[in-house]
């Protein structure tokens, strides 16, 4: 019963957060979605589930303080608390890191890593998409009194710094907190010249980290050496982890390539094409772990040498994820839906 009532807390702050237009407002939402979650990372009371929740709690009550602030004096200042009067540029920007904060982008992006590592992977997939709903909604109401040089350079320094700090990852979570930080730098980039454009981005890697974490939690994978090892528990999962993997990567024709189409043609059309190179330089960095993990995914199956012991294959794996493949097949060949 306290787990119902928790959860329809956090849905009901998300949805009233997307919904308001006033600043307050969405201040108390955005604490009342903060404080749901918590009992859901620091359910396993493990000392690092209840590390991760006090650092999520000190980071979000951090974004939260300097979210009133830029509220307060935005409210000081035109003598309203309405979200589309964000006409100072000192209070739009501090808004701006205040939510950017809330998603878990660079330059602060490091809460977000270890939050995941020390939650369970159902925990992790609501940090990763459903708690970024909010925050992101409204980035998008105030998104044309953004400064625009400012959310060019925060896109352009999260998919550096989301792609190498990805490389070296042998933690699965880890590994998706950086592609997440990554992301997130492509959904800020356009966010001021096209923001439909970032919204598509946003929902459609909901879309693919969505079944990517739930075959995670399903074939009880968390590390590279696990996925090695994902064949012997269900063929049909691993080989849909491949696809979804590469279609977070922007392999065409996959559904990740689309919204990354979409960005590049915006930022070429408003003559950003040098930021537009470097942009798809560093999605190469993302790209570079997703083929590591795709490999060790397909490519060490039999005849070829396992490099650990296999799992034993479970009747209930198999039947779940044949649940999960429509969600799947949605995640990886849906590009002629996406396109507007």
């Amino acid at each position: 019963m306290s787990t119902a009532m928790i959860f329809v807390g956090l849905i009901s702050s998300t949805i009233l957060a997307t919904a308001s237009n006033s600043w307050l407002l969405a201040w108390l939402c955005l604490e009342l979605n903060t404080l749901s979650i918590l009992p859901f990372i620091s359910k396993t009371k493990h000392p690092r589930a209840i590390e991760a929740a006090t650092k999520y709690f000190l980071t979000q009550a951090t974004a939260s303080c300097l979210l009133l602030l830029a509220g307060t004096s935005n409210a000081w200042l035109t003598g309203t608390w309405d979200m589309t009067q964000m006409s100072n540029k000192l209070t739009s920007t501090t808004m701006l890191i205040a939510l950017t904060m809330k998603m878990g982008t660079v330059p602060t992006h490091f809460w977000l890593p270890e939050v995941l590592q020390g939650s369970t992977l159902l925990t992790a997939l609501l940090i990763s998409t459903w708690q970024k709903i909010a925050p992101m909604s409204l980035l998008f109401i105030m998104s044309n009194n953004i400064q625009p040089t400012f959310t060019l350079t925060l896109g352009l320094l999260s998919t550096t710094f989301g792609g190498w700090g990805g490389m070296n990852q042998t933690q699965l979570r880890k590994m998706m907190a950086y592609s997440s930080i990554a992301n997130m730098g492509w959904t800020v980039i356009t966010l001021t010249h096209e923001p439909k454009a970032s919204m598509i981005n946003i929902f459609t890697y909901i879309i693919l980290t969505t079944p990517t974490f739930l075959l995670m939690a399903l074939t009880s994978t968390k590390t590279l050496q696990n996925m090695t090892t994902m064949w012997s528990t269900s063929p049909l999962a691993t080989t849909t982890m491949t696809l979804l993997l590469l279609s977070t990567a922007g392999l065409p024709p996959l559904t990740g390539f689309l919204p990354k189409l979409i960005i590049m043609n915006e930022l070429v059309t408003q003559n950003l094409t040098p930021l537009a190179t470097m942009a798809m330089m560093t999605s190469l960095l993302s790209l570079s772990f997703y083929l590591r993990t795709t490999y060790l995914t397909t490519l060490l199956n039999p005849p070829s040498s396992a490099t650990s012991a296999t799992k034993w294959r479970q009747k209930m794996t198999k039947n779940k994820t044949m649940i999960l493949l429509p969600t799947a097949t949605t995640s990886t060949f849906m590009m002629p839906a996406l396109i507007p």
